[in-house]
């Protein structure tokens, strides 16, 4: 008898690392999808959203300007609790951190659907560290019925947690499903300055930097290295994509108003942004997302953050976590751009977080678990 899987998620990060898995499960007889999009980001989801033609069954359209994640969680709730008493899903399936993924578990919880968790088990054990995806994913977990844990170390977290080990899946990462379905060495950038960027003679660093806990003097730290480092390479470029955030923009174009070797651009689509990463030749970031995704295509991460929840990447050496601090920025850096033994140690480092098949170890796992296959799929193993 087929069933009905309602996926539940608002962000475009969401959304790219869910979008392989959807369109696999749209394939799938076993299956019937129902999506729903919070639209918790509007414009950036709805890019991704084309980018992979999924289109939403149910569109909740919550944003608002300057929204509280109290008034952000009230809203989602009122919307959802209707849709689910009509659709009545056999499965609730979310995906990682976000406000939408906390708050579309617990409605489903109070309608005694069950709860798949994608990209499970990632912790700081610091509560307000990230803010507020720390404690987002930990009442998931709490919630959460099936767990798919991206690597070995967030199964070990949610096993310290009590969940039942039965329940948990080691799936790899769906970002590098995405990823690597999107990513083209002809690929024609449209934006005028990276399509007349030259990649091969120039030193290109891309940044980005958005974190709430950055915001205010960590992020003009940030800022400050970034400014040194271009003081002293006169082949480096650095492309900063910068987020819509006003505090970010004003603090951007204060620093680097005269500064011809940064590149304020506005935030890019899902597919140029990829191809962006794929001909950078180093990182900076304070995302998630990217340091799970930039080792896959061997480009070394600095993560400008003091906690990650990531540690695989620092462990297998794709990572180095810099914190916000000038000096750590400048001299890692500096480090990646000067010593190609260095630099080629994080290239070529094994990518922890998948192999391109997390998509089909998750459906075989659904398919288990709801008795379409009576064997349990291996585990990734890194």
């Amino acid at each position: 008898m087929q069933k009905k899987i309602m996926a539940v998620f608002g962000t475009r990060p969401e959304a790219i690392k869910m979008a392989p898995l959807l369109k696999a499960l749209k394939k799938n007889k076993n299956y019937k999808l129902v999506i729903t999009v919070t639209a918790q980001h509007r414009e950036m989801l709805d890019q991704v959203l084309d980018l992979f033609k999924l289109k939403p069954d149910y569109d909740l359209d919550i944003m608002q300007k300057n929204q509280s994640l109290s008034g952000l969680a009230a809203r989602i709730i009122a919307k959802l609790d209707q849709i689910l008493s009509n659709e009545k899903p056999d499965l609730l399936l979310v995906h990682g951190d976000t406000s939408s993924t906390f708050i579309g578990a617990l409605t489903s919880f109070y309608h005694q659907i069950k709860i798949a968790h994608i990209e499970a088990g990632l912790r700081t054990q610091s509560k307000y560290s990230p803010f507020p995806e720390e404690m987002n994913r930990q009442l998931t977990g709490v919630l959460a019925d099936l767990n798919f844990a991206p690597t070995k170390n967030a199964k070990a977290n949610l096993l310290l947690e009590n969940k039942d080990p039965a329940k948990i899946f080691v799936s790899g990462n769906t970002v590098i499903d995405a990823l690597l379905s999107v990513v083209d060495k002809s690929y024609d950038f449209k934006n005028e300055l990276l399509a007349n960027l030259n990649f091969k003679q120039k030193k290109i660093i891309l940044l980005t930097a958005h974190r709430r806990e950055n915001l205010g003097q960590p992020m003009k730290s940030i800022f400050q290295a970034v400014k040194q480092l271009t003081a002293v390479n006169n082949d480096l470029e650095v492309i900063f994509p910068v987020h819509l955030n006003p505090a970010i923009r004003k603090l951007s174009q204060e620093i680097f108003a005269e500064n011809e070797q940064v590149h304020l651009i506005e935030p890019l689509d899902y597919l140029p942004f990829a191809n962006l990463m794929a001909r950078s030749d180093l990182i900076l970031t304070d995302s998630g997302g990217i340091q799970e995704e930039a080792p896959a295509l061997g480009k070394p991460v600095l993560v400008l953050r003091d906690t990650t929840e990531r540690p695989e990447a620092v462990k297998a050496g794709t990572v180095v976590k810099v914190g916000t601090k000038t000096k750590k920025i400048f001299i890692e850096t500096m480090k990646l751009l000067t010593d190609s033994e260095a630099y080629q140690k994080r290239a070529k480092a094994i990518n922890p977080y998948g192999d391109g098949q997390a998509v089909s170890r998750i459906v075989a796992a659904l398919d288990y678990d709801f008795g379409f296959k009576k064997k349990r799929p291996q585990d990734f193993k890194f």
